[in-house]
């Protein structure tokens, strides 16, 4: 079932076909493609619209499931709903169980990478798993670290939402600029799928800032022992330039896994699968459609 680029953007302009119930908000479901199934897993501060770029080279070989986590996109959620980095893995797991997938990949970005870890190690329902740009066993690099260091203090939510809405501003490397090596991508499709929700829309931002609040480094401080749990092929594909998660340590990581190896993407940072989707799918579909 084939898409195309501005197919793939407007299924995420428009409604979902169905909501999942995972307890702690509704999840926002789309699927496309044919093939093996394969979920996909968003970091912060965006949603399921990050794949869409991928979503054209992939659904000629696997059934994507994407989804928007609670708090995030087209979910469903409410002020006092209980959003954090635990309740996310929950979430994921509760995806697996009312989607009846029982042989699937799993794909994580950023954050959603680290949560994907936590929620499918040693679940013999993985088939394969692909990280792309996300968080290392090694630790977390300083520029990980400062970015995050504001995320307590009062009235950072509203600097950041004000900062989201300035093109000139969000391209400063100290905010969002060392995210893209090609910083014009902060434009376009990323600033309407995921800045303008953070500029322009109080609920959005507050749920963002809730889930970044939740980050505990013991996520991190686990990884290394997840990683030993996962007997499935690994796929690590990283952006050259990626200053949040280092590519070298990615190097290092490589050898937690039993059957894991690495792609470096020139020319590319944290979005690796936004700057160059066609180089990221080659990269991840050989593991996502290998048999079991």
């Amino acid at each position: 079932m084939s898409i195309t680029a501005q197919g793939a953007a407007d299924l995420f302009r428009q409604e979902p076909a169905r909501f999942l119930d995972v307890g702690v908000g509704e999840v926002a479901y789309r699927t496309i493609g044919s093939g093996p199934d394969v979920l996909f897993v968003h970091g912060w501060p965006v949603s399921g619209a990050t794949f869409r770029t991928l979503l054209p080279h992939l659904a000629d070989h696997v059934t994507c499931h994407v989804i928007d986590l609670p708090g995030t996109g087209s979910s469903r959620f409410a002020a006092d709903t209980p959003l954090s980095i635990e309740n996310h893995i929950h979430s994921v797991r509760s995806t697996l169980d009312l989607l009846d997938l029982d042989d699937v990949a799993v794909v994580g970005h950023d954050s959603g990478g680290m949560i994907a870890r936590h929620a499918v190690a040693g679940d013999h329902r993985l088939r394969a798993l692909g990280l792309i740009d996300t968080e290392q066993s090694t630790g977390l690099s300083r520029k990980f670290k400062s970015f995050i260091a504001g995320r307590r203090i009062p009235g950072f939510g509203a600097a950041l939402g004000w900062v989201a809405g300035r093109p000139r501003m969000r391209r400063n490397p100290l905010v969002l600029g060392d995210a893209f090596a090609d910083r014009s991508l902060l434009d376009g499709e990323f600033d309407e799928f995921f800045l303008q929700p953070l500029h322009r829309s109080r609920e959005h931002r507050d749920a963002a800032i809730r889930l970044l609040r939740s980050f505990d480094y013991r996520f991190v401080r686990e990884l290394a022992e997840l990683h030993r749990r996962i007997d499935v092929p690994v796929q690590l594909v990283w952006g050259e330039h990626d200053r949040f998660f280092p590519v070298r340590w990615a190097e290092e990581m490589v050898a937690d896994f039993r059957d894991a190896r690495l792609e470096v993407i020139a020319g590319a940072g944290l979005f690796a699968h936004e700057e160059r989707p066609a180089e990221v799918a080659r990269a991840l579909l050989p593991v996502l459609t290998a048999t079991r």
